[in-house]
């Protein structure tokens, strides 16, 4: 059985709050690379009936159509991500470093209670239903995500002089912390990834994080971008394609998983300035309100001794 490992990320555009990127691993069975068939009995998409299965897809359907509730039951239940407060949730799926990372933004509050949006009762209840995935014959592996703050990504835009630089490291260490919770047994992976904007080409990208190996092209194209790596002891292949979530389960889970905990982080933050700056309208943090937010909040960062690049995303 292959493993097959989704990768995206939430909150690239924005000039507040964090960039996130995930990596999620199920292990399926030969001939379903997509999953959606092996897990149809445990999980449906937005366009089927509720019936009780929980609800996998694209995370701005999912957002946009059902709330923020939506993407945390999916998110808590099939990844095993139950936990009490904010900070054990990140703890638990982010990369190591993160959580401390984030314990220096001034509105990041580890101790809220989760989850944030949905009914732990109906959580705990998704998490019975999804129990079910072995009868299916998936497996998952341990998620992972980089959740970068504004700090971090001006500091490495401007060691770089390009945003792109920021999405290359997350995946660099995404991939080995992906295939680190697998089983060394010579099964091959199959990583599928999200496009980065109109990107076609990727092979230096992928070298850092695979510098064991021999990153290959196969195709480079607007369709898709794809690559295996010569040298490991596994057949690892890799594909980059335009909206990779409605083909891929693991990576309409990974893009749940980041826009959830993109949104968990984009709660906080508009709630910390709004004790500060009472009345102000929240914000997503995308171009354009982001610019009315920052006018308005910039009296009290100078209070709170916040300088522009601790609070302003640059790029």
């Amino acid at each position: 059985m292959p493993w097959v490992v989704g990768i995206d990320e939430a909150g690239y555009g924005p000039n507040l709050g964090p960039l996130v990127q995930a990596a999620v691993a199920l292990r399926l069975p030969d001939g379903d690379p997509a999953g959606w068939e092996t897990l149809r009995p445990v999980v449906r998409r937005c366009g089927e009936k509720a019936d009780g299965r929980l609800l996998i897809d694209d995370s701005k359907q999912v957002y946009t159509r059902h709330g923020l509730a939506a993407l945390e039951r999916g998110v808590q239940a099939a990844l095993l991500l139950m936990e009490s407060t904010v900070g054990d949730l990140l703890r638990r799926s982010a990369l190591p470093g993160v959580h401390e990372e984030l314990t220096g933004e001034a509105w990041y509050d580890p101790a809220e209670p989760a989850p944030v949006a949905a009914d732990p009762g109906t959580v705990f209840a998704d998490f019975d239903a999804f129990a079910k995935r072995s009868e299916a014959g998936a497996g998952f592996g341990a998620p992972a995500a980089s959740v970068v703050p504004a700090p971090r990504f001006n500091r490495v835009c401007d060691e770089n002089g390009s945003k792109a630089v920021v999405l290359s490291h997350g995946l660099a260490e995404l991939i080995p912390a992906a295939l680190g919770g697998m089983r060394r047994d010579g099964e091959p992976v199959v990583i599928q990834c999200d496009k980065h904007g109109g990107r076609n080409y990727y092979a230096a990208m992928l070298q850092e994080a695979f510098p064991d190996g021999w990153i290959v092209p196969e195709r480079e194209s607007a369709d898709e971008s794809r690559y295996r790596v010569e040298l490991l002891d596994r057949p690892v292949t890799i594909t980059f394609r335009p909206r990779a979530e409605a083909d891929s389960v693991a990576v309409a889970l990974a893009s749940m998983l980041c826009k959830y905990l993109r949104e968990v982080c984009m709660r906080q933050f508009n709630r910390f300035w709004a004790v500060h700056v009472p009345g102000i309208r929240p914000t997503a943090g995308y171009p354009g309100d982001a610019k009315r937010f920052f006018e308005e909040i910039r009296p009290a960062m100078a209070k709170l001794g916040l300088t522009d690049d601790q609070v302003w995303r640059k790029r």
